[in-house]
């Protein structure tokens, strides 16, 4: 009888248990699939490392100085010496943020938004000063512009060049230093000055001897590859540039030319169509110019009147800078075609034919790239 009423009663706790398991475990996964359904989804954060790859031209900073340390109030005890006097240090100095110019430095991407200089510390005893804050060094790009509202503070053009972006705040006095004839036991002290705080506007400018202007898929990253060792992206499918790209030529007599690839330009740039305006202003500090021409559309001489066009709306004069024409993909037949008419339009003396992906005739865009920055040296040792 006992092992009947075991093996009766035996299985039925454990289909409980079972049973009960199953119930919990729906439960759990249909809270799961609840909560799956009602959480919103999540853009997944860049790295930092993945942050640094993008070109950043503009930055908005908030910047402030270390504030100044307090002054010290206290007298100087000693045995057999009941009156020793004042002897109070004065609070260190807070200290500056400063920004410098840094050739290894390409965007302005690796700046943060916020920098805090470091607080000055507090006088003590025995008439010590505290220690001032140290300065704060931010680097940043070469042609960065520093803008406070609409109006230019600092132009960092040359490599360390530094600004003062954000004073330290004073020290305060310890009671030593209100020690007067009719005040011979002072308490007073003064607290630490505050830093100063700004909102600053960071605008880089590219600095390049030479731009090279054109619309979209003219081969400039291609032609930007084959005379330097920037390697910019390039493929044989029709795409544009996003972000500036800087190559440097080397000349036979160790002179170097930097090269700036700008991202191309459409019909009404200049009223910010496109990439608008983002990139316009990096022609700005490009010496001479270099219009791309892409010999195998039609009418190709119509390209650098638009180009001009807009470079002259952007800013009065700058299409006038010394400038010369380069007609790419000479290798195609309907471009060697249409060279006599591009060269009948402009002149022959200032259109060099060429091709970036057989590197014909790159040898005569070296020494014209050779002569004008002779002729910029020159002009510069002039003035």
């Amino acid at each position: 009888m006992v092992p009947s009423r075991l093996l009766s009663v035996g299985p039925r706790p454990l289909l409980g248990s079972v049973w009960r398991w199953t119930q919990v475990g729906l439960l759990s996964a249909s809270c799961a699939d609840c909560a799956k359904h009602q959480e919103p989804p999540r853009k997944k954060l860049l790295s930092e490392k993945k942050l640094k790859k993008h070109f950043v031209d503009h930055r908005r900073v908030l910047v402030r100085g270390g504030r100044g340390g307090d002054g010290a109030s206290c007298f100087h005890s000693e045995p057999r010496k009941e009156f020793g006097g004042p002897d109070g240090g004065d609070g260190g100095s807070g200290g500056h943020v400063v920004l410098r110019a840094d050739q290894q430095v390409k965007s302005l991407s690796s700046v943060l938004s916020r920098y805090q200089g470091s607080h000055g510390e507090a006088g003590g005893r025995k008439n010590c000063s505290g220690r001032s804050g140290t300065l704060l060094y931010v680097p940043v790009p070469v042609g960065t512009l520093v803008k406070e509202g609409n109006k230019v503070v600092a132009d960092l053009s040359c490599p360390g060049d530094e600004y003062v972006a954000a004073l330290g705040g004073a020290g305060g006095k310890g009671n030593r230093f209100f020690l007067a004839n009719d005040n011979r036991a002072p308490v007073t002290c003064t607290p630490g000055q505050p830093g100063q705080e700004r909102v600053l506007f960071l605008e880089l400018k590219m600095v390049a001897h030479a731009g090279m202007v054109g619309f979209p898929n003219a081969g400039k990253s291609s032609l930007l590859r084959a005379i330097s060792n920037a390697r910019p992206t390039v493929a044989s499918y029709p795409f544009t540039t996003l972000k500036p790209h800087v190559g440097i030529v080397h000349c036979e007599d160790h002179q170097q030319i930097a090269v700036a690839d700008i991202p191309g330009i459409i019909r009404g740039a200049h009223q910010n169509r496109g990439l608008g305006s983002t990139f316009l202003r990096h022609i700005e500090r490009c010496r001479f110019l270099l219009f791309i021409v892409d010999l195998s559309e039609p009418e190709p001489w119509t390209q650098v009147e638009d180009l001009k066009f807009e470079l002259e709306k952007y800013e009065a004069g700058l299409s006038k800078r010394p400038h010369v024409v380069v007609a790419n993909k000479i290798d195609l037949p309907q471009a060697r075609a249409a060279l006599p008419q591009l060269r009948a339009r402009l002149g022959p003396s200032t259109v060099i034919a060429l091709s970036a992906a057989t590197g014909e005739n790159l040898e005569e865009l070296l020494l014209c790239l050779q002569e004008l920055h002779g002729r910029h040296v020159a002009a510069e040792l002039r003035w």
